[in-house]
């Protein structure tokens, strides 16, 4: 019994001894590290450096080129020419309203300008007759006066008839609510059988390739910012920055916020998933400050945990914990805590570790 019991035991230990011949791990504290593999390695300082000093402004892209369009006039929507995500064109035709109402005017308008006509021609005979007869000395002059005050009238009320005739066709084209921009289709505010009324919004469209970044920022901020040229916009959810084209710091206040809105033109060729409502944040240069930075390619990244491999005196490389901020310029991160300056590290392109 105690024989094979000592047996057994040489047996766990032998492949103990596999296991961590297979795994060589080291210890720093209390948390394993492994080894990287032997070979040259790529080794630089931690580094108080000046970086630029921003202020990270909550944003909202919007469209530059919006609109929202209502109708002009009565009636129930009879037809959408388009849904939200169509590309439209300016005077595309989008929503049709019911245009019987406005044919009648039109109509209407016809009629009044054919009796008008016809009254024209009617009183110009008369003043023609009675400017004759006046010749004649058959009437007096006053009848000719009021034969000319009559064909006045007449003119009067054919230009009326005319204007009015214009009107009724111009509303008539109200009928068809056409797109004001070139772009894409945002939403649809109405149904069809809904009743459209003057000023009743029915359809958004925006302009997908021209956008930008508005923020609002603090009026204790405003003069850092006021004559900023240039900024970058960050977009967290789709993990992209770009530089801003153009930065316009607008000249009011909100009095009730005590903010001051702040625009950034985003460049052309934004990917599509950046539409109006997207979440950002507007990086506004306030100055330069000293910063505490590592290369970014020192820094390894499992999980939850963020480390890098200090080099000791001995030469060895070992993982330590570390927690660092936002980009201090290409290719270095700011570093708030884990290492000091004058520390070096080992630049990690690829990890053997798992």
């Amino acid at each position: 019994m105690r024989k094979n019991l000592l047996l057994a035991g040489i047996g766990a230990a032998v492949a103990a001894a596999a296991v961590m011949a297979a795994h060589p791990w080291t210890r720093t504290g209390n948390a394993p590290v492994a080894m990287a593999a032997r070979q040259p390695v790529e080794v630089a300082t931690v580094e108080m450096r000046d970086v630029a000093d921003v202020y990270a402004a909550d944003a909202v892209i919007e469209a530059v080129h919006a609109a929202t369009v209502s109708a002009q006039i009565a009636g129930n929507v009879t037809q959408y020419y388009v849904d939200a995500g169509d590309r439209v064109k300016r005077g595309q035709v989008l929503v049709r309203i019911d245009t019987r109402e406005t044919d009648a005017q039109v109509a209407a308008g016809a009629a009044n300008v054919a009796q008008a006509e016809a009254q024209l021609a009617q009183t110009k005979i008369n003043y023609e007759r009675t400017a004759k007869l006046v010749e004649s000395r058959f009437v007096s002059q006053s009848a000719l006066d009021k034969a000319d005050a009559d064909l006045k009238s007449a003119q009067a009320t054919l230009q009326m008839a005319r204007a009015g005739a214009t009107q009724a066709t111009t509303a008539r084209s109200f009928a068809e609510v056409r797109s004001p921009v070139d772009g894409v289709v945002t939403r649809r505010l109405a149904e069809l059988g809904e009743l459209a009324s003057p000023g009743k919004p029915l359809i958004e469209v925006h302009d997908p390739s021209a956008l930008r970044a508005v923020a609002s920022v603090p009026q204790f901020v405003l003069p850092r910012i006021a004559t900023a040229r240039q900024a970058e916009v960050v977009l967290p959810t789709l993990e992209l920055n770009v530089v801003a084209t153009h930065v316009t710091v607008l000249p009011a206040a909100d009095a009730r916020l005590l903010s001051t809105q702040v625009r950034a033109d985003l460049p052309a060729g934004i990917p599509a998933t950046v539409v109006p409502g997207t979440a950002a944040k507007v990086m506004l240069p306030t100055g330069s400050v000293k910063r505490l930075v590592i290369p970014a390619e020192a820094v390894v990244r499992r999980g939850e945990l963020t480390a890098t491999y200090v080099v000791g005196a001995d030469g060895q490389a070992r993982l330590r914990q570390i927690r660092v901020g936002e980009t201090a310029g290409a290719g270095w991160l700011e570093v708030l805590a884990g290492v000091d300056a004058g520390e070096r590290v080992q630049i990690v392109k690829t990890v053997a570790a798992r």
